[in-house]
């Protein structure tokens, strides 16, 4: 009997479609299942587009799941292949449009709820019209790039079988196919696209961002005297030299006499290795009289080069000018696309600046030599933390160390969290009872634990409970994170659970989005440095209402910054 006979045009569409196209039912029902918990909430609020590409996502990985189940019972029971019973597929159908629709308004609630919690307007109702045909067009785009390779494994199988037993030469074909898969992958395909991409973005390093000139003081790289030639900065350093606060606007803000402060900075054109890059920085920032100034820090850039102007305003308006900032260029490539492929550069460049400007600090008679921090955001916090092997090298070396966003594999923020207190969360860990290092989700709030006394060095870390750069792991495929297992952070809703292989790809799409929060949330610290400084550098007469005054000029510098002058 035609299981069709008798049906609308809906139920008998499916079942031709589906049994044309050869799709397994176990399969699909492990799509379905995938694909609506994509709907749950996570970090950062998903638009449609982003959500319909996530949901086909998690629907390819549940088929597969699906389909390899049912293979593997089919062999333990010594069987073959079934045709699925009369009706099967009109209930699949059935429950997949009442599933997904319902999915579908649960995520939007969802979603409303999530924008709320971090600053966000909500997207628009009808944006989720989109989700169901961009989601079937990119899952049927995704079976059909999988079993292209399932028939290349059969047809591999196949040959290898006249040499070998059958389940033999299976279990090799696809070990092969697999192994070509990961070899085309990280090899080719990374070194073309990667190389392509360098050599567009090291294109767009030899421009000039709108409304950035030449500075004319001498305390800035590419000024008057430097030894760093202006054309050598890239577009990121040539920026940080030419803006920021200037000795006046400071004085304005703060009430006091300052000077302006130093800025010292050595691009990739400079110098073709780190060691020589990093002791041309440094030459620039003696030349400049930066180790003769109260305050100096060392920057670890992000992706291109670029340095927080927040975290650097910052340092110098609560310094009074009185400081030197130096830093210098380890690649051309955007932020999200370096914090994939750059990481032993990020290494390399942070650990040679800061041994290149701690040589020459350190061999200054000692009440002669300028307080010493160390900054880095995001991907910067990594090459700033790779210069020491912990805590106590730390505090010996640097008066203070801000470490901001720290993305999940830096080294010495891992081993601080995850040998914290038991008592204490992931969000905001307790380690060695505060002595030396802490952790915070708002630097306007004493840093835990308050009744412990810190140290003179101070380590501070800076995360957000939604910053899925902090949080993204290739663990949270299949393991669940301490944070998900404990009460959630201030911003993260409550409902946000832990859900294999979903929540490893709803956070990889929260990176993408991670800047899109008001400041104070997810990847977004805007004007949070000024507490963040000032918890480190203590100065005195600090109030809430200093604080809040800085914080608010910080931020319209972003927009419209000082153009530093002699």
């Amino acid at each position: 009997m035609d299981e069709t006979a008798g049906r609308g045009p809906w139920w008998g569409g499916l079942v031709a479609w589906s049994r044309a196209r050869g799709y397994s039912l176990p399969g699909s029902w492990t799509a379905l299942v995938l694909a609506a918990l994509s709907f749950t909430p996570s970090l950062i609020p998903r638009p449609a587009i982003f959500q319909a590409i996530l949901a086909a996502i998690s629907a390819a990985i549940g088929y597969g799941l699906g389909v390899l189940g049912a293979r593997v019972w089919r062999e333990f029971a010594d069987r073959p292949p079934r045709r699925p019973r009369p009706g099967a597929w009109r209930a699949f159908g059935v429950v997949a449009v009442v599933g997904l629709l319902g999915s579908i308004l649960l995520g939007l609630w969802w979603q409303r709820q999530v924008a709320a919690l971090v600053g966000l307007d909500p997207q628009s109702t009808f944006a989720a019209l989109l989700i169901p045909p961009v989601a079937a067009v990119v899952y049927v785009l995704l079976i059909g790039a999988g079993r292209l390779l399932a028939s290349g494994t059969r047809r591999l199988s196949r040959r290898l079988a006249a040499h070998m037993g059958a389940r033999a030469a299976r279990a090799t074909g696809v070990v092969l196919v697999v192994a070509m898969v990961l070899l085309t992958v990280n090899g080719v395909v990374s070194r073309v696209v990667i190389g392509a991409a360098d050599s567009a973005f090291s294109v767009r390093d030899t421009t000039t961002a709108a409304g950035v000139t030449r500075p004319t003081s001498t305390g800035r790289s590419g000024g008057p005297g430097s030894v760093v030639e202006w054309e050598e900065l890239g577009l990121e350093g040539r920026t940080f030299v030419a803006r920021g606060p200037n000795a006046e606007g400071i004085a304005a803000v703060n009430g006091e006499p300052a000077v302006n402060p130093i800025r010292a900075y050595s691009g990739l054109a400079g110098a073709e290795d780190e060691m020589t890059r990093a002791a041309l920085a440094v030459r620039d920032l003696e030349r400049a009289g930066g180790f003769e100034r109260a305050n100096l820090l060392v920057a670890t850039t992000t992706g291109t080069g670029w340095v927080e102007p927040s975290a650097a305003s910052s340092f110098e308006y609560l310094s009074d000018g009185d400081s030197a900032i130096v830093s210098m260029q380890y690649s051309y490539l955007p932020s999200p696309v370096s914090f994939l492929v750059d990481q032993e550069r990020a290494r390399d460049a942070g650990r040679a600046l800061f041994d290149a400007v701690y040589e020459t600090w350190s061999a200054l008679p000692a009440d002669e030599r300028p307080r010493l921090f160390v900054f880095g955001e995001s991907l910067g916090s990594f090459g700033g933390e790779t210069a020491f092997s912990g805590e106590y090298d730390l505090a010996n070396r640097t008066s203070g160390a801000l470490f901001v966003g720290p993305p999940n594999f830096n080294p010495l923020y891992r081993r601080f969290v995850d040998r914290r207190d038991a008592r204490s969360p992931e969000v905001e860990p307790v380690y060695g009872r505060g002595s030396i290092v802490r952790f915070t989700t708002s630097p306007a709030d004493a840093a835990r634990p308050v009744v412990s006394p810190w140290g003179r060095s101070r380590v501070l870390y800076l995360q957000h409970a939604s910053d899925p750069i902090t949080w993204w792991s290739p663990d949270l495929i299949l393991q669940r994170p301490d944070w998900l297992e404990e009460p959630r952070g201030r911003d993260v809703l409550g409902a946000t659970r832990w859900i294999p292989f979903v929540t490893f790809w709803q956070l990889t799409a929260d990176m993408a989005l991670s800047m899109e929060p008001g400041p104070g949330h997810g990847h977004n610290f805007s004007g949070e440095h000024v507490d963040a400084w000032a918890v480190l550098m203590r100065p005195t007469d600090w109030n809430p209402a200093r604080a809040e005054r800085l914080k608010g000029v910080v931020r319209e510098g972003l927009r419209e910054p000082y153009v530093a002058t002699p």
